[in-house]
């Protein structure tokens, strides 16, 4: 396979993904998701690697359900047991089991352009499962395709996304993704944790929760360590989706939110579950999503 077909098929972002491409994942999404039997024989044979050099539950199991379900071979990798840990380096790795033999890589790191590097050099195609701050495009994907298949379309709809925008890779996917349908997008965060470079309305937390789309960020809350955030309860004060700020929704407003969730911090435990919320869909339609990018990688 050239590099240039390899690229096509790699899935590093989604802001230089044209919307008709996002389309077509989201359409056959859809298929996946319809489709009757649970597994297939599709990618039987095949073998994909997930890479994380950083951690995560629900998204690697998504991925590896997904790729599962297609009949793919998988072969799991985590940083913190392997020679990562003794100073080989993150390219070596990939390049390592790329000469074992893989078809393709699904990998989430910290350092953030060195995805794109690798890209460049490694022979199989690659899905990005979140760089750095930079991007999360299939978390963005399954965001969307929870707000197409609730509203039917996107276009017209407004997104308010609240929280650390500073370091978060979803608002970034989203950002990106969303504007390409025609959805406007503001912004809601503390002053410290805005993201100046990303040009981008910033409002209130009252106009906020009159979106269409209410998505709420994880707090990272680490950075109470840092400093960034004086403490879980006054950021709930401020910022939380809170059961009163709730009632003040939209009647046909939705609530989202990429988990994990910190319950009663960014939004209230009732929350969680109430009829208005999209956080446990947003995780089923994670599957059907990612098997419809691994299929697009090595299909």
């Amino acid at each position: 396979m050239s590099i240039a077909t390899v690229q096509t098929r790699s899935l590093l972002g989604l802001k230089d993904l044209s919307q008709q491409e996002i389309q077509s994942i989201l359409d056959r999404a859809a298929y996946w998701e319809q489709h009757p039997s649970k597994t297939h024989d599709l990618l039987k044979g095949r073998f994909i690697s997930n890479m994380f050099f950083e951690n995560s539950t629900r998204t690697r199991t998504s991925f590896e359900v997904a790729q599962k379900r297609l009949g793919a071979e998988v072969i799991n990798f985590t940083a913190a047991a392997s020679s990562v840990e003794k100073g080989e380096s993150i390219y070596d790795t990939v390049r390592t089991l790329e000469s074992m033999g893989i078809d393709a890589g699904v990998i989430r790191l910290k350092p953030i352009g060195l995805l794109a590097q690798m890209a460049e050099k490694i022979k199989v195609p690659l899905i990005n499962a979140g760089d750095g701050n930079n991007e999360h495009p299939t978390q963005a994907l399954l965001d969307l395709y929870t707000m197409q298949k609730h509203f039917g379309s996107l276009k017209g709809l407004k997104v308010a996304i609240i929280g650390d925008i500073l370091h978060s890779r979803v608002a970034r996917s989203n950002l990106y993704a969303l504007r390409k349908f025609g959805a406007q997008v503001v912004f809601c965060a503390p002053e410290n944790m805005q993201a100046a470079e990303l040009d981008v309305e910033y409002v209130s937390m009252e106009q906020a929760i009159n979106a269409d789309v209410v998505m709420m960020l994880r707090v990272q809350l680490e950075r109470h360590a840092a400093g960034m955030l004086k403490s879980a309860e006054a950021y709930r004060e401020s910022y939380g989706l809170t059961v009163e700020r709730a009632a003040a929704m939209q009647p046909h407003a939705i609530i989202m939110h990429p988990a994990p969730v910190n319950r009663d911090v960014e939004i209230d435990s009732e929350l969680v579950e109430a009829p208005t919320s999209k956080i446990f869909p947003q995780m089923s339609n994670g599957v059907p999503v990612r098997m419809a990018v691994v299929e697009r990688a090595m299909n």
